[in-house]
C-alpha cells in the first residue's frame, strides 16, 4: 500500500512576476507552478537571470507576484498585510540570503536570537536556541564574535543558523554554500537535509550540481520558465509534484 503524502507546506500557483513597463518590460517569472512538501529538499537549478531569485523572493514573501498565488501552509501571502507577513516569516520561513544580512552591531549568538526574541520569545531562552543552532553549524565557538571578526564563509554559517532557529517549517536557501569551501559546503548541506528530514519543507537555489544532489527534486529554470524537473532517485523522470514515496 503507498504511504499517505507528507502535507504540502509550500504551495506556488501560476506564478507571473514582471518589472517594468512597455518596451523595457521583463517577465522574471511567467506562470511557474511549484508544491513543496514536509520532509522534502527540492532545489532549484538555471543559468543567470533565469528567475531563480526571484522564485524565492516570491516564496519568502519578500517581493509580491504580478499574477498567481503563494501559500505557505494555510496562509495565501497576498492576503497578509506587510506585518502578517513579517510574522509569517518569524515564526516559519528561514531565509538565507546570498549576502548574508547580519546586523554589525549584533554578535553571532544575537543575530541568530533576533528573529525569536522578535517573537516575543524571552531573551535567555531565544540565546539558548541560538547557541544550539550555531552548534549545529559548527560555530558554537565563535559565538559572541561581531560579523567583522568572522570569515565570510563563518557568517554564512550564522546566516544558516538563523534560517534554522526555533520551528521553522519553510527552509529558502539563496546560495547558502557560495561563500564556503568544498568541505564546509558539504557540512552545511548536511545541516540543512538533516532539518528537512526531521519534518520542514527546504527550497534551495543552487548553481552546484554536488549540492543539488542533496534534494529530493531538482526543478531547472529558464527564462522564468520550468523547464524541466527530476527525482534523485530517478534523474530521467520528469516530474511536476511531489517526490514519489
Amino acid at each position: 500500500m503507498t504511504a499517505p503524502a507528507e502535507p504540502i507546506v509550500l504551495t506556488l500557483t501560476d506564478l507571473v512576476r514582471v518589472h517594468g513597463h512597455g518596451a523595457q518590460e521583463v517577465r522574471a517569472l511567467d506562470g511557474v507552478s511549484l508544491t513543496v512538501r514536509m520532509g522534502e529538499l527540492v532545489a532549484v537549478m538555471g543559468p543567470s537571470g533565469s528567475g531563480k531569485s526571484t522564485l524565492l523572493n516570491l516564496a519568502g514573501g519578500l517581493d509580491s507576484p504580478t499574477a498567481g498565488s503563494v501559500r505557505v501552509t494555510r496562509d495565501v501571502l497576498s492576503g497578509l498585510d506587510a506585518k502578517g507577513r513579517a510574522a509569517l516569516r518569524r515564526r516559519r520561513i528561514g531565509y538565507v540570503f546570498q549576502d548574508f544580512n547580519l546586523i554589525p552591531a549584533l554578535t553571532a549568538a544575537e543575530n541568530v536570537a533576533l528573529p525569536r526574541e522578535l517573537d516575543g520569545l524571552r531573551v535567555r531562552r531565544a540565546r539558548r536556541e541560538a547557541l544550539d543552532s550555531l552548534a549545529d553549524v559548527g560555530l558554537a565557538e565563535l559565538a559572541d564574535r561581531f560579523p567583522d571578526e568572522l570569515s565570510g564563509g563563518q557568517q554564512q554559517r550564522v546566516a544558516i543558523a538563523r534560517a534554522l532557529v526555533g520551528p521553522r517549517r519553510l527552509i529558502l536557501a539563496d546560495e547558502p554554500t557560495g561563500a564556503l569551501d568544498s568541505a564546509t559546503g558539504e557540512a552545511v548541506m548536511r545541516v540543512v537535509r538533516a532539518r528537512v528530514d526531521a519534518g520542514a519543507a527546504g527550497l534551495l537555489v543552487t548553481h552546484e550540481p554536488r549540492f543539488a544532489a542533496w534534494a529530493d527534486r531538482t526543478v531547472f529554470l529558464r527564462d522564468g520558465v520550468i523547464v524541466d524537473a527530476t527525482d534523485a532517485d530517478d534523474p530521467g523522470q520528469l516530474l511536476t509534484g511531489s517526490r514519489p514515496r
